[in-house]
């Protein structure tokens, strides 16, 4: 994950536009809060990126916590949600530190693809640990194996098309396939599952898992989870 992470810390253009970025971090807020329980909830954003559309997520809940791993963006996240006192940044590493059982709700959105399964193991374990015993877990924008690029490229157009960016999204496309994020893409690929394969990695984790019905964000082709702790049968 270590050059993803970086990658995401550069100046980078996987946006197509202003437009483009803005839409897309207000879509997955708007996701987000549908998962949200109750105004009392803690919610924990895991490698949340840039989180543009936070505030609106913390509007509907009582806590929320985004935890990155990029130090650049992790900075920018705290100056940018510094006056509200509903929003604490962290790090990784800082989630070793928070209190077990102390999180109702987490999402990892458009994160597995990049981690090597057992980081992504790890993450579960942290995970897990966190929730509170009727707690979820979402991870969304899951790629499958069988639906290739083709289908996120058509996916992004669709989206354009229908928000006005669709020049911008063209020219955007074409700046990609020269960019270091398809030579790294290419290089170093990105982490596919099945809907078995992830409910079945989730299950080893501890967790109770189902599909959800649509994906967080505007990619249809992409999966979303929705895991619970596991019954312990005595």
């Amino acid at each position: 994950m270590d050059e993803w992470i970086d990658y995401y810390d550069s100046t980078h253009t996987i946006y197509a536009s202003k437009l483009h970025r803005d839409l897309h971090f207000q879509l997955i807020a708007r996701d987000i809060v549908g998962y949200i329980a109750s105004p009392d909830s803690v919610v924990l954003d895991y490698a949340c990126g840039e989180a543009l559309s936070a505030a609106r997520v913390a509007d509907a809940c009582a806590m929320l916590y985004l935890a990155e791993p990029a130090p650049g963006v992790r900075g920018r996240l705290i100056a940018r949600f510094a006056p509200n006192t509903k929003i604490r940044v962290r790090s990784l590493e800082d989630l070793s530190r928070m209190a077990e059982g102390s999180v109702d709700l987490v999402v990892m959105n458009s994160v597995a693809q990049y981690m090597t399964p057992e980081e992504l193991d790890s993450a579960f374990a942290v995970v897990r640990r966190l929730l509170k015993p009727n707690g979820r877990l979402v991870v969304g924008d899951i790629l499958r194996p069988e639906v290739g690029m083709f289908r996120d490229v058509l996916a992004l157009l669709k989206f354009a098309r229908s928000h006005g960016f669709l020049r911008d999204a063209l020219y955007g496309l074409a700046s990609t396939a020269l960019s270091d994020y398809r030579q790294l893409r290419t290089r170093i690929g990105l982490q596919r599952y099945t809907e078995n394969e992830m409910i079945g990695k989730l299950a080893r984790a501890g967790f109770s898992t189902s599909r959800a019905p649509q994906n967080i964000g505007h990619n249809p082709w992409r999966m979303t989870f929705v895991a619970r702790h596991a019954l312990k049968l005595n």
